[in-house]
């Protein structure tokens, strides 16, 4: 008898050089959007001493853009169920790119608020489109692509934060996003042009057959961890400017700490990855998480150079468990439910990212900086009595 799912994927799946180029392209993609959405941390100090901003005011504006890339994740991939990925990719990047644009010209900050609102929504189709592509393009090969995609995403953090950085040196900020909308315009256009049409295709025309699968459960538990890992990586990255400039950093060497971070942390979704797969979920949450906590404190100790030193491997520690939970995700639904499974996991994940650096920015604001970082290392530690319930279901059959 014909296997149902070995003939879905010889049938749809494309050549090499198509799911070449659709992995370029969505990377590609990735890259430019979570730069554009990292990049943010940096003008975060900006924005305060240009609109003179409590951290709870300026956490506000970190979480309009996240909260709407979160909250459009679903509508975003039905709406490529109906035009077709690249469609919704292309108009997606263009709407990231005029936010950007737009935050530059406005001298308001309503307007800002606006803008960044605005580029949030453009956001949200980089995620559910990218990763579906890859992962429609590969078939059941698709795990080694869908890291190199997960990993450029890394790369873009690295290097918008830090030429965003070199930027303000000369320019004023508006000048900075303007320079930086019209590269994303560019990309908006690269993907129209290069990105293959049959990645990813609308509902009616995808293949339905060996799509019935079981799962083994588990899957709210992996969800809450993700949830709270994110809420501890944004928490932080939130105050670290403001930790980096109270330790006598310069706005050029807050930007290179951003990159050193991000920088590890794209080491550390391949290292974690590769060490989950020897050691377990369970044991490389709590090894991740727990060093999590342990650099947040090393951090909030040190002086300037030492805490310089030691983000690279806080990077690695707050990436690490990302990569291990994305991964499961397969594992502990269905089949059948997979695309809908992830895109929760995306919203719960980037909603958190949204909400997390409201919440710590108002604890900044009645205790300190110092203090409600060390909140987030307690929550890191939160994580580990749920990575512990979720064992079991990560069992083998």
């Amino acid at each position: 008898m014909t296997n149902p799912i070995a003939s879905a994927a010889t049938l749809h799946a494309p050549d090499c050089a198509q799911g070449r180029r659709t992995l370029i392209v969505a990377s590609m993609a990735h890259a430019l959007h979570d730069g554009y959405t990292d990049t943010v941390f940096v003008l975060l100090p900006v924005w305060q001493a240009e609109f003179r901003l409590g951290y709870g005011a300026i956490a506000m504006l970190r979480g309009l853009y996240a909260g709407a890339m979160a909250g459009l994740q679903v509508p975003a991939g039905a709406l490529a169920d109906r035009m077709g990925g690249r469609v919704v990719l292309v108009l997606g990047t263009a709407l990231t790119a005029l936010g950007y644009l737009l935050a530059g010209f406005t001298g308001s900050l309503p307007g800002l608020c606006i803008a960044l609102a605005a580029a949030g929504c453009g956001s949200s189709t980089q995620h559910p489109v990218g990763s579906a592509a890859v992962a429609r393009a590969y078939g059941a090969k698709a795990r080694g692509p869908l890291g190199v995609y997960n990993f450029s995403g890394d790369l873009g953090k690295a290097a918008f934060p830090a030429a965003a950085s070199l930027l303000l040196m000369r320019l004023p900020w508006r000048g900075t996003l303007w320079l930086m909308a019209t590269f994303g315009l560019a990309t908006a256009i690269a993907i129209g042009l290069l990105m293959p049409a049959s990645g990813p295709e609308p509902a009616w025309r995808r293949p339905e057959a060996g799509r019935q699968g079981k799962g083994r459960g588990g899957f709210p538990l992996l969800f809450a961890i993700g949830v709270i890992d994110t809420a501890v990586r944004m928490g932080l990255l939130t105050f670290l400017p403001f930790l980096l400039k109270a330790k006598g950093a310069p706005l050029p060497t807050v930007g290179l700490g951003l990159a050193m971070v991000f920088l590890g942390g794209a080491g550390g979704k391949f290292t974690c990855g590769w060490l989950g797969g020897r050691i377990g979920v369970l044991w490389t949450v709590i090894l991740t998480e727990g060093g999590t906590a342990a650099a947040i404190l090393l951090l909030l100790a040190l002086p300037l150079t030492a805490a310089l030193a030691v983000l690279p491997l806080l990077g690695i520690m707050l990436n690490g468990t990302s990569s291990v939970l994305y991964g499961t995700v397969p594992e502990l639904t269905a089949s059948d439910q997979s695309e809908r499974s992830f895109a929760l996991f995306y919203t719960g994940t980037i909603g958190a990212g949204a909400v997390s650096p409201v919440l710590y920015g108002l604890l900044g604001d009645s205790v300190g900086v110092g203090w409600a970082t060390a909140a987030t290392a307690i929550s890191a530690l939160a994580t580990l009595p749920l990575a512990m319930a979720l064992a079991p279901h990560l069992a083998k059959d």
